[in-house]
């Protein structure tokens, strides 16, 4: 199994003591959060695109380029690439400057993206988002594989004949489809025999399971070999400690914290308690021993290969945070390696 770091750059004051960060503060923090993820044998750092607050990560090419300069092996992760917003020529120059920059360290995971006030600020609507993404992506990955590309279609003006620079290191890329309960990202990613990432933050396990089981029997429709999807995972939230009860008295006014931020967004709460929170949801909080469990329990129904946890350290001190990375490392993540195998990793092992 690989393990990635992901952050969306939340930039909120601290539930412990009230204060907010400055932006550069904040940014410098995701970079040293990237270091420090390599340091401790990581398999992968993400940063995610949002275009409203409270999120910094309107420009995930430009953080992970800083990221790129401070590390030499962990995988550099976008999560998401919001392509449904995106010109694609504009992104696969971002993106393929940044493939060259790293090493050939890059993977997307691609999106429609989330939320009412970006829509809004680059104009498109509830209606044509999945067909921006759909046609978007085909641009990018013909842009990516083509050094001459000819291609029309409906969000953007045609190209005849068309070059792009840089041309990328990785040939190809691999490119992830991110997916929260939304069957058009799942029938994408299945037709192009792309892996499928699985949000599986929000909700309880039933309708992310359903979801992946729906995954499998498409790419199986579309010929590809069952034994070559591979799907990743997210996680709803993260802290081990080496007893339970010291890990939830860690992340008890984290988890407070987050129910006041999800009332004021007019949100109810599906896991209303942090026990509840704990049990039925996908985060992992707990001692080594359930979180191993926990992980498992949710690969029998999954069979994914790859989890991430949150980078950011959510209002623990820096000591808390890395403490609780390297129990990870050290107990959680090595008995999950054995256990599931990960996939193939274009650099390092």
């Amino acid at each position: 199994m690989r393990f990635l770091l992901i952050t969306l750059i939340t930039h909120a004051p601290d539930p412990q003591t009230g204060a907010l960060a400055g932006t550069a503060d904040r940014l410098r923090e995701v970079v040293e959060n990237a270091e420090l993820a390599e340091e401790l044998g990581f398999d992968g750092y993400g940063v995610g695109e949002r275009h409203e607050r409270p999120f910094l990560s309107s420009s995930p090419p430009v953080v992970l380029s800083h990221i790129a300069a401070r590390t030499r092996r962990i995988r550099l992760f976008t999560a998401v690439t919001t392509l449904s917003l995106l010109d694609p020529v504009r992104a696969f120059e971002d993106y393929s400057t940044l493939d060259n920059l790293s090493g050939g360290r890059l993977e997307l995971i691609i999106g429609k993206g989330n939320g009412s006030a970006q829509r809004e600020l680059f104009h498109v609507t509830p209606e044509d988002q999945w067909a921006r993404n759909a046609e978007g992506y085909e641009l990018f990955r013909e842009l990516w594989r083509a050094d001459r590309v000819t291609w029309s279609g409906r969000f953007r003006p045609s190209l005849t004949d068309a070059q792009t620079w840089p041309r990328p290191l990785q040939q190809p890329i691999r490119i992830w489809h991110g997916s929260a309960t939304s069957r058009e990202s799942v029938e994408l990613a299945a037709q192009h025999g792309d892996p499928l990432f699985s949000a599986n933050v929000t909700n309880p396990i039933e309708p992310y399971a359903e979801l992946i089981r729906h995954y499998r029997e498409r790419w199986a429709v579309h010929g590809h070999d069952p034994a070559d999807a591979v799907v990743g995972a997210g996680t709803a939230g993260f802290h081990v400690a080496r007893r339970s009860q010291d890990a939830l008295a860690t992340y008890r006014p984290f988890f407070r914290a987050r129910l006041e931020f999800q009332r004021k967004l007019g949100l109810e709460p599906v896991f209303p308690t942090l026990e509840d929170f704990a049990e039925r949801s996908s985060a992992l909080i707990g001692s080594p021993e359930q979180i191993i469990e926990k992980v498992l329990r949710y690969h029998e129904q999954f069979g994914h290969q790859v989890v991430h946890l949150s980078a950011d350290r959510d209002g623990r001190t820096p000591g808390e945070h890395r403490a609780a990375l390297e129990l990870f490392q050290s107990e959680v993540a090595p008995a999950l390696r054995r256990a599931i195998p990960g996939p193939s990793w274009p650099s390092g092992d």
